[in-house]
């Protein structure tokens, strides 16, 4: 078993992000499958535009904001869970939050 308080971890800027950071709750020192991380984006900030090969979960901890697809932004709050699928392209934004709190699954 392993437990870890959020605020243990260390915060780490995202790099090509814009007012974000993250900490990684759960690692590949810890898990074999999944990774997870803590993602605070301040108001005004966003995650980077991008995809990857893998699926990836996410939970709203705090606040509301966008995801974006390239097509379409559709608005998220405290208490959703998001699916992205695998080559699809995202990003999230924080227009009117103090804070954006996601906690985000990915695997190893």
């Amino acid at each position: 078993m392993y437990v870890v308080n959020k605020d243990s971890v260390s915060e780490e800027k995202v790099e090509e992000a814009k007012n974000t950071t993250i900490r990684w709750l759960i690692d590949e020192k810890v898990a074999k499958n999944f990774a997870m991380r803590y993602f605070v984006i301040k108001k005004g900030g966003n995650s980077p535009f991008h995809s990857h090969d893998w699926e990836h979960e996410m939970f709203v901890v705090k606040g509301e904001g966008y995801v974006y697809d390239g097509n379409q932004r559709t608005k998220i709050r405290e208490g959703d869970a998001i699916y992205i699928a695998p080559n699809e392209t995202h990003q999230l934004i924080n227009e009117d939050s103090e804070t954006l709190e996601v906690i985000c699954l990915i695997p190893l």
